[in-house]
């Protein structure tokens, strides 16, 4: 697809991949809108970025439906849904409570769900669209500590694929980029960026694996994509 003029929406887009992936995105001329669940983190990143900023949580089914329409009030067409809003929790298994697997699902799995369904409605109107899932390597093989989150984004690895069963025949492309560990505010209490290192993986690269995949011919898409540190030991 052609990224000048594409209306785009991420969601978590104040910091991190979806942060990277928005500035990239409107590099190369799309039109982008970010959510995010603080208000003033929220505007201040879209000016900074040059996006349309829309204060919600993706948990939220009321906040869900107000961001599809505030979009569409602004662009009247959507190309393309970026899931990127995603939330951890790391603890051994005894320490594990419902509450814990309840609060990361609303977001990585019920979340995206929701947001994916009302851009589904959407795309098989216009014949046309894109969604793009940001996964986890996590949901390859999990890690000590990971069952809330891992599963979390096994879950979502899953519904791409059912989704693409479903989409394919509407020209829908439903891709899956699964990041390795990336410096991010990701797992952060205080939300703050981590300083990048120099082994490790940025939004940056997460956000070129996104344009890749989206500038592929609309013949063609790639299901799924995982993007690796080169060297991170």
């Amino acid at each position: 697809m052609k990224l000048e003029n594409a209306n785009i929406l991420i969601t978590g887009g104040t910091l991190g991949i979806g942060h990277a992936t928005a500035k990239l995105l409107i590099e190369k001329g799309a039109n982008v809108a970010i959510t995010g669940r603080d208000e003033k983190r929220t505007n201040k990143a879209a000016r900074d970025l040059g996006a349309m900023p829309i204060t919600a949580d993706v948990a939220n089914p009321d906040d869900v439906k107000r961001t599809f329409k505030a979009f569409l009030n602004e662009y009247g067409k959507l190309d393309v849904l970026i899931n990127n809003a995603g939330i951890g929790v790391s603890k051994p298994v005894e320490e594990l409570t419902v509450e814990d697997f309840q609060r990361i699902y609303s977001v990585n799995v019920f979340g995206a769900a929701m947001m994916a369904g009302r851009a589904a409605e959407i795309f098989k109107k216009q014949n046309y669209g894109n969604i793009i899932n940001i996964g986890s390597t996590a949901a390859l093989k999990g890690y000590e500590g990971g069952s809330v989150y891992a599963s979390s984004k096994a879950a979502l690895r899953s519904m791409t694929q059912s989704w693409q069963a479903e989409l394919r025949k509407y020209n829908v492309r439903v891709m899956l980029i699964n990041p390795s560990e990336v410096t991010t505010a990701f797992g952060q209490p205080d939300r703050q960026e981590r300083e990048s290192q120099h082994n490790k993986l940025r939004g940056e690269e997460i956000a070129w694996a996104i344009k890749s995949a989206l500038q592929m011919d609309n013949r063609g898409f790639i299901p799924e994509h995982s993007v690796w540190a080169t060297n991170p030991f």
